[in-house]
């Protein structure tokens, strides 16, 4: 049996009194694109942000490939895990934001190799070498001497995923990657997540995008208020919802 790239089992997080995710229970198989869909608010974001332990869950278990995030067990009791040991499991999981993030004062090819060169202690020549192929890759192999400040908002996102698969992750997590984004720069950056997909990289997707939820997306998820209100494969779930809610959302939306 193979193991779950990504399970969740009874996830609950808050802050202070907002309980923000009421129990999530869901599994994202190896090689999968899950994508996530819900009304602002209804706690997927968070839920993405739990997944590599930038958020800590206040109840519930999360594992990444069979490993349980952020903490270690010990009989019934959970430890949580030192920074430096969140750190190095973090290397195999990379996210996309809606922002670039990108430091403005280095060059495309410079913000692709700072991780490699700065977390894994890869030579500058080997993390170069890389970092020109991911560009070429995403279609910015001409724009690799570029600052962001010279680039459109969708090659920087571009620019942000090249990052990102500069680590060699085993899992992707896109937080609305195209929500930041010019209509017309969209579908650059979507052929690019389509080109991910079809190598096989397991993708958690937060996305608006119902066109690539649709023909890219294994699974879907429509949350809202903190539960997973429906779930099933994307073109079934968007033609054919079964729940009032997600009928009233996706009326809006489509």
């Amino acid at each position: 049996m193979t193991t779950a790239m990504v399970k969740a089992e009874g996830v609950h997080k808050s802050y202070g009194t907002a309980h923000i995710l009421k129990g999530i229970d869901l599994e994202v198989a190896p090689g999968e694109v899950f994508c996530l869909i819900g009304p602002s608010g209804s706690g997927k974001s968070t839920f993405l942000r739990c997944i590599n332990h930038l958020e800590k869950v206040n109840a519930g278990r999360l594992y990444v490939d069979g490993e349980l995030v952020g903490y270690r067990q010990k009989g019934d009791k959970l430890y949580e895990l030192k920074d430096s040991e969140v750190a190095l499991k973090r290397r195999d999981i990379g996210m996309v934001f809606q922002r670039f993030n990108l430091f403005p004062h280095m060059t495309a090819v410079e913000n692709v190799m700072e991780a490699p060169v700065q977390v894994k202690g890869e030579s500058k020549a080997v993390a170069r070498e890389r970092a020109l192929k991911l560009l070429d890759r995403v279609g910015l192999g001409d724009k690799s001497g570029n600052y962001p400040s010279q680039l459109s908002g969708g090659q920087q996102q571009r620019v942000a995923i090249a990052r990102a698969l500069a680590m060699e992750p085993k899992l992707m997590l896109f937080d609305e990657p195209t929500s930041a984004l010019d209509p017309e720069l969209v579908g650059d950056v979507l052929d690019v997540m389509r080109d991910l997909a079809e190598s096989g990289m397991t993708m958690v997707v937060v996305t608006h995008e119902m066109g690539f939820a649709r023909e890219v997306g294994d699974s879907l998820v429509f949350m809202d208020g903190g539960v997973v209100v429906e779930s099933g494969h994307p073109r079934e779930v968007l033609t054919n919802p079964q729940h009032e809610r997600t009928k009233a959302f996706l009326s809006k939306v489509l």
